[in-house]
């Protein structure tokens, strides 16, 4: 049994998405079950909260021992952890506040990998700057439909934030943000390739939006992607890893500067 407090108005499942990431994985059961209480009374559907409602989730020992998270480093100031598809950022910070984990980035629900939490003020500070600064080089993986006109290239396009996500231009537009995502076919597989991404610039859903612009969408992603695909392939979830992770960190972080951070996912069909 897990207990909560809502802190603000908001759906239960998005609070649990946001909270306890062994609820999220079990949510469509508990409900089936009724084995969820909001001040007290059994739901079984994904009703309403508002600041101060207690939600106590009645999850089997075995729910509950479902993993969220992998820690792959861990000292004084940083800790490194590898995040399962399906668990949110928010919610594994969540989990980890106990240790004292505070967010300095984020990685979409159903994307995996590397992910890093400060440990303590004074790391947060600086890994915060270095995220904001592109002093935090990162790679990814991907599965993406095989439409590459290029085994490789650096594109630019244009994203701007709408409703229920973004849409990318081909050339400046108002409102829009610059773009630049790299990339580098690996592999290639009955219509499906390996591709391994660097972003140059930190847009929102930028992987995901500007391979769809380019015909190439990653396999799983129900928001951007192909459905026919997706369908052919049983896939729900987009096959996208936080693969790879280096620092150009200032000050006492620097010693990070050394070690290069491996997730151990890889995505596959």
């Amino acid at each position: 049994m897990k207990k909560f407090v809502a802190r603000g108005a908001c759906d239960l499942k998005t609070f649990t998405d946001e909270n306890y990431p062994q609820g999220s994985f079990a949510f469509a059961a508990l409900l089936r079950a009724r084995d969820i209480r909001v001040n007290g009374v059994r739901t079984g559907a994904n009703v309403r909260l508002n600041a101060g409602d207690e939600v106590t989730y009645y999850t089997t020992p075995a729910q509950e021992a479902k993993r969220s998270h992998d820690v792959i480093y861990a000292d004084e100031n940083v800790m490194v952890c590898d995040k399962y598809s399906g668990v949110s950022s928010e919610g594994l910070a969540s989990e980890l506040c106990h240790l004292g984990a505070l967010p300095v980035h984020r990685l979409d629900r159903n994307t995996e990998g590397l992910i890093v939490y400060a440990l303590g003020g004074a790391a947060e500070e600086e890994l915060l700057r270095a995220f904001r600064q592109r002093r935090v080089h990162k790679t990814y993986l991907a599965l993406c439909k095989d439409a590459f006109a290029q085994p490789c290239g650096t594109l630019t396009a244009y994203i701007k934030k709408g409703e229920g996500g973004v849409k990318v231009y081909g050339s400046p537009c108002a409102g829009a943000l610059t773009a630049v995502t790299e990339y580098r076919v690996e592999e290639r597989m009955d219509g499906i390739a390996l591709v391994n991404i660097a972003l140059h610039t930190g847009r929102t859903h930028q992987i995901r939006a500007h391979m769809a612009f380019i015909g190439c969408p990653v396999l799983g992603d129900e928001k951007y992607g192909d459905g026919a695909l997706n369908k052919k392939y049983g896939a729900r979830r987009q096959r996208l890893v936080s693969k790879t992770l280096q620092f150009e960190l200032e000050g006492p972080l620097k010693y990070l500067n050394d070690i290069k951070f491996i997730s151990r996912f890889v995505p596959h069909i």
